[in-house]
């Protein structure tokens, strides 16, 4: 089965596992498939982290995040530096991540997992309504104004030459991916690192005055890292190490959770809500303090013990919602004055597959490589750009997380494995920046302690509380959104029922508000023997299986 936001990536994926590939042989493909059908967040030009679990072997994670170049110094941006530019892009890392992930797992040949993704460029195809709509935003935004590169590629012309909207249905063809993704597959990935593509992206950020140089690319290694490992309420749950965050903060949010009775309060009750926003709250203030590349700092062990999570669930109020400010310690505050994409996989013998990865922003850094047809990441915009600043909107200038040559920026990014004696049951994660280890939170959650169906857990509304800004967001659920899920969620989906429960919140001292859309969890759950794969509806996508 396999689970992603495309429907031609997911039958591609699912086109490898019935030729006898594997999970990873599938994910490979579809990753690659995804650069061509899903551009505002599929990517060759990004990075991210893939969560391996072989049948019968522990779990391991293939992380393939992006570096800083070599170049590249503590306070080379200015605070309000926009971050679509060449300056903003990290050294890629997927073409490594996804090779490596094949040559510890795969099964058919390198370039057979590349060519369907060759195929769809060269030839074209019918952008789904969701994948129309991404191009029109991103081609009509004025700001920043999209290059004349990435209009020259995803522009649909005219017969005068005039730009018009993409339309449900209409066929998009990238001759220049293409044949970049045909060297890949001829040539393996060194040609992205080492050779032409190397030299095509160099020349492109010498072009646009970039950092990035040949030498970077060349070093550029993906690694094998041992996933964060915890447990809740019987299950072993996998997430990804440093430097994602991911990983740490779940598992942190799982056990301070742990402590309390959630399943007699109710899923959508205050009370179980107020547990779990004081959970987010904690956890993300410990990101902020500790969490970077793994390489460069040192993170405390504690973060992840049961007895660290009863030290904080101690301080919870059981009725006031706990101020930010007063757990920053000795983090100094100052005065006061989404995109990524996620697929689960998982193969007839039960090897499972939590990939996500990204471009960070929606089209990346908008910078399109020059004759190459694909998009740069805009990710050193995830570095702490203002050492020593840290304030109550969110910014964070904190030294875990500076930048530093060679470093990996810090990410959020969570594809989780959920198992029960060593065979997965929840394959999950989610784009969404930031607010990502929260919807995972959400998902694992309502699957494990509540006993959700996969529509169910996916569709409920989700919330989000990052410790600054220090207010909590609900996922907005009144009558007309709720007729856009499909799940059995009754009072997860009831506008009358959300009201209350920010008017509760509001009464214990939140500053609560609803939110649009958070997160796009594609995901797998098996129980009984059986698959059941569940596209989240909030974009598109498609579960396809056999």
């Amino acid at each position: 089965m396999v689970v992603c936001v495309s429907a031609p990536a997911s039958d591609v994926g699912l086109g490898v596992l019935k030729r006898g590939g594997n999970a990873v042989d599938a994910a490979v493909a579809t990753a690659f498939t995804l650069a061509v059908t899903w551009p505002e967040a599929g990517n060759i030009g990004g990075g991210g982290f893939m969560l391996v679990m072989p049948p019968g072997k522990p779990p391991e994670c293939i992380e393939y995040r992006e570096t800083a170049p070599a170049a590249a110094t503590e306070r080379m941006y200015q605070p309000d530096e926009t971050n679509f530019s060449h300056r903003a892009v990290g050294t890629p890392g997927t073409v490594r991540g996804l090779a490596l992930a094949h040559q510890r797992h795969g099964k058919l040949a390198w370039k057979e997992l590349v060519m369907p993704a060759v195929r769809l460029a060269e030839e074209g195809f019918a952008v789904d309504a969701a994948t129309a709509e991404s191009l029109n935003d991103v081609l009509q935004d004025n700001e920043p104004t999209p290059p004349d590169e990435l209009r020259r590629v995803y522009a649909k012309l005219d017969k005068n030459g005039k730009i018009e909207p993409w339309r449900t249905g209409d066929h998009l063809k990238q001759p220049e991916l293409a044949a970049t993704l045909r060297l890949i597959a001829d040539k393996g990935p060194d040609t992205f690192y080492r050779g032409k593509i190397a030299e095509q992206i160099a020349a492109e950020m010498k072009r646009g005055g970039g950092v990035i140089a040949l030498e970077d690319l060349a070093r550029y290694e993906a690694k094998v890292r041992e996933p964060i490992h915890g447990t809740f309420r019987g299950y072993d749950v996998f997430g990804p190490p440093p430097p994602s965050s991911g990983g740490i903060c779940l598992v942190e949010m799982l056990n301070i959770l742990e402590t309390f009775d959630l399943r007699s309060s109710g899923r959508q009750s205050p009370r179980t809500a107020h547990r779990m926003i004081e959970a987010m709250r904690r956890a993300y203030r410990d990101r902020a303090a500790y969490l970077g590349d793994g390489d460069f700092v040192k993170i405390p062990a504690q973060l992840t013990t049961k007895e660290y999570a009863q030290k904080l669930a101690a301080g919870i109020d059981a009725d006031r919602a706990t101020p930010s400010a007063s757990l920053a310690a000795e983090i100094e505050l100052a005065p006061e004055s989404d995109h990524t994409t996620h697929f689960s996989i998982v193969d007839s013998e039960g090897m499972a597959v939590s990939n996500t990865f990204t471009l960070e922003q929606s089209y990346g850094s908008r910078v399109v490589v020059r004759g190459a047809g694909f998009l740069l990441n805009n990710e050193m915009g995830d570095f702490n750009w203002r050492p020593g600043y840290t304030d109550r909107q969110g910014n964070i200038g904190t030294k875990a997380n500076l930048i530093a040559p060679g470093k990996r920026m810090l990410s959020s990014q969570t594809p989780t494995i959920v198992a029960r004696d060593g065979k997965p049951v929840l394959i999950t994660g989610s784009p969404g920046g930031r607010t990502i280890i929260n919807t995972a939170l959400c998902v694992v959650v309502n699957v494990c302690e509540f006993d959700m169906d996969l529509p169910a857990a996916i569709d409920a509304p989700r919330m989000h509380h990052g410790w600054f800004p220090d207010r909590v967001q609900i996922e907005a659920a009144d009558e007309e959104s709720a007729d856009e899920f499909s799940g059995d969620a009754t009072e997860a989906a009831d506008g009358a029922s959300q009201r209350k429960l920010l008017d509760a919140l509001r009464a214990m001292g939140y500053k609560a508000s609803t939110s649009e859309r958070q997160g796009d969890a594609h995901s797998i759950l098996i129980r009984d023997g059986v698959f059941r794969g569940y596209a989240d509806p909030r974009i598109a996508g498609r579960a396809a299986g056999y």
